[in-house]
């Protein structure tokens, strides 16, 4: 077996190690055989449980300007690595190690004393051995982080009853929207059609949630400027760039760590949840009024706008 293709399996402090030796080696400090519980990965059999992942991190970490004199606030602490992958896993339900592992890398490296990470992540419960990940990140090569969060932009939701979205007067509305200057993403409940009821909950949640898509993409043949996303990405995105846009649930509500506790056919507690979710500044609702919530909630008469 050659070295190389020995490292390859090697443990990642191995792999640090072997991984070019300057005149004076960087101190690394790791991680190993952390193993925690997530929920995680692209096949439907995967979700809705947790599965064991096994991390290991390895970070090199620039010499001390000073003596230490035994003070840990002059040292990369193991929390960082450790809250890096708390923080990751609970920020939104992933499908992909490798999206994980990127996340990971790129928040320890902007520690100051961090220069280069290496990070392996293996599933431990979907086969006979450990499947699994590793990439090697080093400063200058992640990506800036993100925005604050008094950089993102913060919303009007607007909650459409069925009626709303039939009205003569939703072209006055969206032209009231496009004119605050503000942000606007609406909402929608499922059609007035009935929904096939499956009685088992996990397909009658997915069901419930494509109700309210189709009703979504029945407001989009309305009115061109009724653009359906379904990511926070893609709705980050249209926020900042003044797109008004619908939104479909199932990709957030299935892959939200803390869900919406209430059914997809509350649709006005899953608008609520959303809002809070996204920060809006408030729910409004244009139609039947949903459940009061701790946002600004106010009913308005058709195509009526603040």
């Amino acid at each position: 077996m050659t070295s190389d293709i020995r490292l390859a399996f090697e443990h990642p402090s191995a792999r640090a190690e072997a991984a070019g030796q300057p005149s004076r080696p960087p101190d690394r400090i790791s991680l190993r055989d952390h193993v925690v519980e997530a929920d995680i990965g692209a096949f439907q059999q995967e979700r809705g449980g947790n599965q064991r992942l096994a991390f290991n991190v390895v970070v090199e970490v620039a010499p001390p300007a000073e003596r230490i004199d035994d003070d840990v606030d002059k040292i990369l602490s193991y929390d960082t690595i450790t809250e890096a992958i708390a923080h990751e896993l609970a920020e939104e339900r992933l499908n992909l190690l490798e999206t994980l592992a990127e996340r990971i890398a790129d928040r320890i490296l902007h520690a100051p004393q961090a220069l280069r990470v290496f990070v392996r992540i293996e599933k431990l419960d979907r086969g006979p051995g450990a499947l699994g990940v590793e990439i090697v990140r080093a400063r200058g090569e992640v990506p800036p982080a993100a925005a604050d969060a008094d950089d993102v932009p913060h919303p009007r939701v607007v909650h459409l009853a069925n009626a709303a979205i039939a009205a003569d007067t939703l072209a006055a509305l969206l032209d009231a929207l496009e004119a605050a200057g503000q942000p606007a993403i609406l909402c929608v409940g499922p059609h007035d059609a009935p929904v096939p009821q499956t009685g088992h909950a996990m397909t009658q949640r997915r069901i419930d949630l494509l109700a309210i898509e189709q009703n979504a993409w029945v407001l989009a043949a309305r009115d061109p400027r009724c653009v359906v996303v379904a990511t926070r990405t893609e709705l980050d995105w249209a926020m900042k760039h003044g797109q008004i846009s619908v939104w479909a649930p199932s990709k957030i509500v299935l892959d939200a760590v803390d869900g919406p506790s209430a059914s997809p056919r509350e649709a006005g507690a899953l608008s609520a949840w959303f809002a809070e979710l996204i920060q809006a500044t408030e729910l409004v609702v244009v139609g039947d009024a949903p459940p009061e919530t701790d946002l600004a909630t106010r009913a308005l008469a058709l195509g009526e706008m603040p």
